[in-house]
């Protein structure tokens, strides 16, 4: 799987944005069948940082209504990246 296809956006929330400031954490959707160490290796080598731990874990799409229609969003996979210690990601310095 190709380095650039992993790592699908960053996730800016409220939780993820304490996660980054007190614990050194960045939240990222990547794709679904990247596995730990291809997410280690994108984000080692896309955006220049030393990462000690990788976290995974797969969201479930949400039933939703559309008027009478029911229809269903897509499920999809989310990364919590725990850097090393004075290791950032220079992108997210003013978020």
């Amino acid at each position: 799987m190709d380095k650039f296809e992993i790592i699908k956006k960053y996730l800016l929330t409220e939780k993820s944005t304490r996660a980054k400031d007190e614990e050194n954490k960045y939240l990222f959707e990547v794709d679904r069948r990247a596995n730990k160490i291809e997410i280690r290796q994108a984000v080692e080598e896309l955006l220049k940082a030393q990462v000690t731990e990788v976290r995974v874990m797969n969201v479930l799409g949400k039933t939703r209504r559309f008027g009478k229609a029911t229809g269903k969003t897509k499920p999809w996979k989310k990364a919590v990246v725990t850097l090393s210690p004075g290791s950032a990601i220079e992108i997210f310095k003013g978020v």
